[in-house]
């Protein structure tokens, strides 16, 4: 069975557009995938530590028929793959792949959580989120993506990158 997944993806060191590709493009080579819909890539203002580089970020939609915890194990994978390198928290990094998203699951552990816990309150998400899936609807919060980005605080500048 195919399920409606969003994935975020972000970079802010060397390349960013070359390690968002080349995270896309793994993503896309497994079979148990197909990338539906992938937003713009957008500049935004660096979440949590201030003092670095600009992150570019994008949302992609897919169909997906790997188990939720499979999906995060796989873009763990893809992280590595992409060059990524282990930081603190809020660090930069040469990419990372957060499941936004599993169509409408909801799943709290202590490794995972579903939706992600955050999108409400990052534009960084909620932007592209609403260039490709505007009127997909929070499972928990039971907000469109449209009203989530029109009622959040967050006021960081996201800018179309070009």
């Amino acid at each position: 069975m195919k399920t409606n997944v969003f994935l975020g993806l972000g970079s802010n060191i060397d390349d960013r557009v070359t390690h968002i590709n080349t995270a896309t493009f793994l993503i896309g080579s497994c079979s148990e995938i197909k990338i539906v819909k992938s937003s713009l890539v957008y500049e935004t203002e660096p979440w949590g530590i201030r003092n670095q580089k600009a992150f570019y970020n994008q949302v992609l939609m897919l169909e997906c028929s790997l188990l939720p915890e499979d999906l995060l194990s796989f873009v763990k994978e893809v992280e590595v793959k992409s060059g990524r390198t282990q930081r603190d928290k809020w660090h930069q990094r040469e990419i990372d792949v957060d499941v936004l998203f599993y169509d409408n699951e909801v799943v709290s552990t202590d490794s995972f959580c579903l939706p992600h816990k955050e999108v409400q309150n990052r534009k960084f998400v909620l932007v592209p989120m609403c260039e490709i899936a505007e009127e997909f609807v929070h499972p928990v919060l039971k907000k469109s993506m449209r009203v989530l980005l029109n009622e959040t605080k967050d006021i960081s500048e996201v800018k179309l990158y070009k």
